[in-house]
């Protein structure tokens, strides 16, 4: 069988979008010739322009999602224009599932087990093998594949920016007041959701340390809309205003986000899409995960380079709760793992 045309669909959030890039990667080694395409919401979208392994980005609108006859129109029109070979579903949904359902034909045509999808997805897989990370069981979606054709599989996720990009954010930080000439470590101090932020005392303790520690060291407070810019500000004041932590330089899009954080020494902070962006970035970054968030799942490849602490580090008891299980990340436990890390990597890009 001949593979010319792969569809991969994957809608959620940047880190979801991030990982399941390795799908790409690993079909375009696969199957040098065929056109893959990357089914994404439309704000998600821009971080994988210049992707190698992309050949086109298919975009949905918020606006396309929120009306089911347009939404279903769009898919009928995509997937009848299409004419793939091979569909691969990384949520099979009911939302995802009309992809398959109006491409029938399509020979290769693989999804998640689900009660439901029987009849739509031909090669179905159960991809929670135990103790895996997302990356691997995102893969798993390829393993029917191996019956009939050799897969080339691909676990590193990246993002790529272009070197005007870069000079470009650079000149704004640099307009913002950033040395260049000294380490930037980018710092999630902030979550999207409530709950998954780290004690803000906490927080604010770990930044001291290194601010007092590494006397050069300039600290970039990462936040997306204005719920997290107030958080920022507050732990900015509750650090005392120090001279050498930056709240006012805003990434707007994704691209700029990417920009910043390739152009700095570190990152540092709550877990989320910006952790995973810095990984994809070949940045060294160093996360919070809460009770929630489990580390073995959601830090694929970690190493020396990628880390990160949860309260299962700590106690494997698990009949406290959530709030009681997250508070056992302290400054003390954080900074055992992370004055290593910084000592280690922070000023390697500068020499």
């Amino acid at each position: 069988m001949c593979i010319r045309k792969i569809i991969v669909i994957r809608f959620r959030r940047v880190g979801d979008a991030i990982l399941s890039s390795v799908l790409c990667s690993t079909l375009k080694a696969s199957f040098a010739d065929s056109q893959v395409d990357y089914v994404l919401n439309e704000e998600i979208a821009p971080l994988f322009e210049g992707h190698p392994a992309i050949d086109r980005l298919i975009i949905f609108s918020r606006e396309d999602q929120s009306n089911s006859k347009r939404y279903l129109a769009k898919v009928r029109r995509i997937m009848r224009e299409g004419h793939y070979d091979m569909i691969v579903d990384t949520r099979s949904t009911f939302k995802t599932l009309p992809f398959a359902l109006f491409s029938l034909r399509s020979p290769l045509r693989l999804g998640l087990r689900k009660s439901y999808n029987r009849w739509i997805h031909n090669y179905r897989t159960d991809c929670n093998q135990l103790g895996a990370d997302e990356v691997c069981r995102t893969l798993q979606l390829l393993r029917p594949l191996e019956h009939r054709f050799s897969i080339c599989y691909e676990r590193i996720f990246k993002i790529y920016v272009t070197e005007e990009e870069k000079y470009d954010f650079r000149r704004t930080m640099e307009a913002s007041g950033i040395d260049f000439s000294k380490p930037i470590i980018v710092c999630a101090v902030a979550t999207r959701i409530a709950h998954k932020e780290w004690d803000r005392a906490q927080m604010v303790a770990t930044l001291r340390l290194i601010l007092e520690r590494y006397v050069d060291v300039q600290l970039v407070f990462n936040f997306s809309g204005e719920a997290e810019k107030r958080i920022a500000g507050d732990i900015c004041c509750l650090m005392n205003t120090p001279p050498r932590v930056f709240v006012n330089i805003y990434a707007r899009t994704l691209r700029e986000l990417a920009a910043m954080i390739a152009v700095s020494s570190f990152f540092f902070g709550n877990e989320g899409g910006p952790r995973h962006l810095s990984q994809a970035l070949d940045i060294p970054s160093f996360a919070i995960y809460p009770p929630s968030i489990s580390k073995s799942v959601w830090l694929p490849n970690a190493c020396k380079r990628f880390q990160g602490i949860e309260p299962d580090d700590i106690s494997e008891f698990i009949g406290t709760t959530y709030s009681e299980r997250f508070s056992l990340i302290s400054t003390a436990e954080v900074w055992m793992r992370l004055q290593p890390m910084l000592d280690s990597f922070l000023y390697r890009r500068l020499s």
